[in-house]
């Protein structure tokens, strides 16, 4: 009879501490929300690593990912002229991002169509086209503001969304879009320019800048603690090497609902949302046509 009488004890205080933790992600969820309003910043979000550590998938707890082994490649020209960590163009975060509207599917733009482009479908297993839950606007960077550093501009505009937000199930794994071009004969694709706990910086290129080529930016999502750690051993070094990367190879894990992506080419932020650059094989389903913008 005690023995019955504790276990409901601990029932309802197991009970108890869900309905409360439960409230509290509610409450932060509406703050948010709040302030979500279309060309406002994205406010950081202190509760990340706290409701990533309660994420559920299929019931089950996510359990911390096991650092993965990757390689590296040298790096073809000189290394970046300023640290990582706070470059405009390889850290989104110095750039930041804002909630705008717009159609949540895909788009096309009409004019060249690069068969070569990388195709985000490649970022899950098996490859699909996701749902599109949240549409941003990247923030430019003025160069000539107080030079050498530079400072944050207005949103870019002439794309109408330059970061994406797609539907990811909590604690599947994610890869780089995929693109079938080699960077060397070992069947390398990309190379890291940028990685930290939720964010990584790729190039589809071994050449230590976003102004050559297709660079991809990923963020908030569990990037592999194997792959930060190469990272900021190399970029300790001096980066004459950096982590490379294969079609299908992970890179970390969505620890929740959604992972966010901008797309680039020669430097230039495009619209992710595009079917003739980045969705090839989901030419059926696009039905939106916009106004290309003025190169």
């Amino acid at each position: 009879m005690l023995l019955r009488t504790h276990r409901r004890t601990l029932l309802f205080g197991f009970l108890f501490l869900a309905v409360m933790l439960l409230a509290m992600a509610g409450n932060q969820a509406q703050l948010h929300a709040q302030s979500s309003a279309p060309g406002e910043t994205i406010p950081p979000d202190p509760y990340k690593l706290f409701l990533s550590l309660i994420a559920y998938n299929g019931g089950q707890t996510i359990p911390p990912q096991q650092p993965l082994v990757y390689s590296s490649l040298s790096i073809e020209g000189a290394p970046t002229d300023r640290p990582a960590e706070v470059h405009p163009d390889l850290n989104l975060a110095i750039r930041s991002y804002a909630v705008t509207s717009g159609h949540l599917g895909l788009v096309n733009y009409g004019g060249d169509t690069d068969p070569l482009a990388p195709q985000i479908d490649g970022m899950f297993g098996p490859p699909r086209l996701p749902g599109f839950k949240t549409l941003f606007q990247v923030y430019d960077w003025d160069w000539a503001c107080n030079p050498p550093d530079g400072c944050r501009g207005a949103l870019i505009s002439d794309y109408p969304v330059t970061l994406l937000e797609m539907t990811t199930t909590p604690g599947e794994t994610i890869s780089i879009p995929r693109r079938d071009p080699q960077i060397d004969a070992a069947g390398y694709r990309a190379l890291v320019l940028y990685a930290s706990e939720r964010r990584l910086t790729i190039t589809y290129t071994r050449r230590d800048s976003a102004a050559v080529g297709y660079l991809i930016h990923l963020e908030d999502f569990d990037v592999n603690p194997g792959l930060v750690a190469l990272y900021r051993q190399l970029d300790a070094a001096g980066r004459a090497r950096l982590p490379a990367l294969r079609n299908g190879e992970i890179v970390g894990v969505a620890d929740g609902g959604a992972v966010k992506i901008a797309t680039r080419d020669t430097g230039r932020f495009l619209d992710p949302r595009t079917c003739k650059d980045w969705w090839n094989g989901y030419l059926d389903q696009c039905t939106v046509q916009l106004r290309r913008p003025p190169k």
